[in-house]
């Protein structure tokens, strides 16, 4: 986790650099985010599309309003051809729809992402929504995939016009600063649920532009321990976004 720079950290960054396309439109003050996640267990868990939620009220101001469609072992291609995300997608009054996939390291599952990451991304602008990609991890066993499950993520945002969320750069960024953090669950792939508040912190962090720093946190972490978890996540969020904020070619 704490390896050199590979070619694939070069290439999400980047993409950091100014590849990614336009930036969270910051809505007014009292205007709502309606949200929509697509995804699998590693959205479902631990009430993640919740505490997004929670995370937004806690801020004042801008609230989300989130709709979860997730399936266990899902891929997006799945989500495609059972219907029901796309149908649901073509509702309208969307601010973001977020899309998640297992890792996808392996060649053929980036593959995979990036083409059902454009097609969503498509359905999504027909109603004026934009298209975020929800960067997940690789399984304890699989660490040194981090780099390509980084780059695939960010390809994918790139191939959407939309936002990067890098929750599991978030996950990095708590590992520099503590290497002891527990963010993986029982079983070493689904997130803990200090793991699922990094991607939450991450993900409002990623869509709204507003810092996490400093926000109240939920009664079961420490509180000595927000600190370090919300500056890695604002600070994951904060790189990506200045990509957005750059702009680039259209």
């Amino acid at each position: 986790m704490r390896g050199a720079a590979t070619a694939a950290a070069v290439l999400a960054a980047a993409v950091i650099a100014g590849t990614l396309r336009g930036a969270p439109t910051a809505a007014a003050p009292d205007e709502t985010m309606r949200v929509l996640f697509i995804g699998n267990s590693l959205t479902a868990a631990n009430d993640l599309p919740d505490t997004v939620e929670s995370l937004s009220r806690a801020r004042g101001g801008q609230t989300v309003e989130a709709t979860a469609i997730t399936a266990s072992n899902f891929s997006l291609e799945d989500h495609w051809n059972q219907g029901s995300a796309r149908a649901t997608v073509a509702k309208g009054n969307w601010s973001f729809v977020v899309l998640q996939q297992g890792p996808s390291a392996l060649p053929e599952s980036r593959v995979l992402l990036r083409e059902y990451a454009r097609r969503f991304a498509g359905e999504a602008r027909k109603t004026g929504a934009r298209t975020a990609l929800y960067m997940v991890w690789p399984s304890k066993a699989r660490s040194r995939d981090f780099d390509a499950v980084s780059e695939s993520y960010a390809l994918a945002a790139r191939d959407a016009d939309g936002v990067l969320i890098p929750a599991g750069d978030a996950w990095r960024e708590v590992w520099r600063r503590d290497p002891e953090t527990t963010l993986y669950g029982s079983d070493d792939f689904h997130p803990s649920a200090l793991g699922s508040y990094v991607a939450a912190l991450t993900i409002w962090r990623a869509l709204s532009g507003a810092s996490v720093v400093g926000l109240p946190g939920p009664s079961s972490i420490p509180p000595g321990m927000l600190p370090l978890l919300q500056v890695a996540a604002d600070r994951a969020a904060a790189v990506s976004g200045s990509a957005s904020r750059s702009g680039g070619p259209r």
